[in-house]
């Protein structure tokens, strides 16, 4: 099991900084009804690869590969960007092996991914009200430079869609189990 970072006395991990947890979680009640809007774009490189530029980031690589047979600095995407990175790679590796497997060659392709988000019962705020807690509803525009007939593009996109297992981990009930591991437990 990996460690956490030490705090600067080598003792305990360092902790969020308090008044920065306080500024999020005051925003949040001074605004319940805030929604921000998450987005990540998703550029294919080739082959396998992916860059996902989230926010004024700089761009974070995806390498994939098939196996054999915001209380911080603004450093890497938070974990609702990081969802959103992750379809749209997803989805481009689908539209790309697919178009492959079809004979439609693309020049370059590019999916803008987007959800919006109200953050503000997420942070300790103390704000029960009723409300969504994660993205309602996800937006994809998919650009792509090639000679197919957009009819053809069209359906590419939906046999992408309907087989991808990101797409489907988000469109159809998923049982999650979360749990305290057993070594984590105090004696």
């Amino acid at each position: 099991m990996a460690r956490l970072p030490a705090g600067s006395d080598g003792g305990v991990p360092a902790p969020i900084g308090r008044r920065r947890l306080e500024a999020v979680i005051a925003e949040g009640k001074a605004n319940p009804a805030a929604v921000r809007t998450l987005r990540c774009r998703t550029v294919a490189q080739g082959r396998l690869s992916q860059l996902n530029y989230i926010r004024d980031l700089p761009p974070q690589p995806v390498m994939e590969d098939e196996p054999e047979g915001r209380l911080d600095d603004s450093t890497a995407p938070n974990a609702s960007e990081a969802l959103l990175a992750a379809l749209g790679s997803c989805l481009s590796i689908g539209i790309h092996a697919n178009a492959l497997a079809q004979g439609i060659q693309i020049r370059s392709l590019e999916l803008s991914v987007e959800a919006d988000i109200n953050m503000t019962s997420v942070w300790g705020s103390d704000d029960l009200q009723p409300k969504t807690i994660g993205f309602e509803s996800i937006r994809v525009s998919v650009a792509m430079d090639t000679d197919a007939s957009r009819k053809a593009l069209a359906a590419l996109i939906r046999h992408t869609l309907l087989w991808s297992p990101v797409a489907n981990t988000l469109h159809n009930p998923v049982h999650l189990d979360v749990a305290l591991a057993r070594s984590s437990v105090a004696a």
